[in-house]
């Protein structure tokens, strides 16, 4: 574990205004507080609908927000004028992926606040992990664009931290505003893959970054400004959650949890996948992840770079 913030790091907090209010400046980070959804028990496997989607990840902003509607909380957090990425984890294909059906709903809200279809860009790796996980390719038209990163980096790395990495131009300079959507899944090096560690996915290096459960460096990518400036939100579809053999989807370790998470503080939401995670291992007879020598320590990273609130019991869980 690194030792407490240099000087340069607490500037680097300082200037990248970190917790005080969301890029619009509209709306103040709820630090520490999670928002959660249930789903019923038709939406928990792959058939849930827009409409079942919507209902939830409504509930569950306005539960993170206080947000008189989910409309509202778009409201909030996104301005018509914001180009919005949506960064879905769909490594682990269709069974472990965020559904298509959850990113539609989201994508309506930001119409609802404003956002033109244009501006609305649902993205990961590669078109082809995108096609296997249930998503169309749609690079103009409605109702949102979606496509992969697909080698598209910057000429030139950044050097942030522990990481020197070229960034996905997506991020660097075409989305003002970003939204992380993850599942809530064990990772078989980091401990927990869920919001954070979706963000691996905009650098073109990530495979350099695995060693100590991906601690500093899963951090040091949030932190760098082309993520930490422009994160307004993070969801998280944990209809299927998954406790062990992460991050591919392992049947026999993954269970129905049934819900909708979101929040505005990225690391709170981090907490709370990992709790859930040492729950499910519990339950089944699994040492815990410190126990297994993969504890997410970057989460406590995270928090100590000013991102959030990191220890799972300070979070704030509010069941809508």
């Amino acid at each position: 574990m690194r030792e407490p913030l240099s000087r340069r790091e607490l500037l680097a907090v300082v200037s990248a205004g970190v917790v005080g209010a969301v890029g619009t400046g509209a709306a103040p980070v709820r630090r520490g507080k999670v928002g959660l959804a249930r789903l019923p028990a038709t939406a928990v496997g792959a058939d849930m609908t827009t409409a079942q989607a919507r209902e939830a990840l409504e509930r569950a902003l306005v539960a993170a927000t206080g947000a008189s509607s989910g409309a509202a909380a778009a409201k909030q957090l996104f301005a018509p004028g914001d180009t919005v990425g949506i960064k879905v984890n769909t490594l682990g294909g269709p069974r472990l992926s965020p559904r298509p059906a959850l990113v539609e709903a989201l994508a309506a809200l930001l119409r609802d606040a404003g956002v033109g279809s244009e501006r609305i860009i649902v993205f990961d790796r590669s078109s082809r992990e995108l096609q296997r996980a249930g998503y169309t390719i749609r690079r103009s038209g409605e109702p949102f664009l979606c496509f992969g990163i697909d080698n598209d980096y910057d000429r030139q790395p950044a050097s942030h931290g522990a990481i020197g990495s070229c960034f996905a131009r997506l991020v660097s300079a075409t989305c003002t505003a970003l939204v992380s959507l993850g599942v809530v899944k064990d990772h078989d090096l980091a401990g927990v893959s869920a919001g954070l560690k979706n963000w691996f996915g905009v650098i073109h290096n990530p495979n350099k970054y695995h060693d100590g459960n991906c601690n500093p460096y899963v951090a040091d990518v949030v932190s760098h400004p082309y993520v930490r400036s422009k994160l307004r939100l993070t969801v998280l579809d944990a209809g299927t959650a998954q406790c062990h053999g992460g991050p591919a989807y392992r049947p026999d370790m993954a269970w129905p949890l049934g819900m909708v998470a979101a929040s505005t503080d990225p690391v709170a939401i981090d907490a709370w996948a990992w709790k859930v995670i040492d729950e499910e291992r519990t339950r089944r007879g699994l040492p815990r992840l410190a126990e297994a020598q993969r504890p997410p320590s970057f989460v406590a990273t995270a928090a100590r770079y000013g991102l959030g609130v990191g220890d799972p019991a300070a979070v704030r869980e509010v069941l809508a």
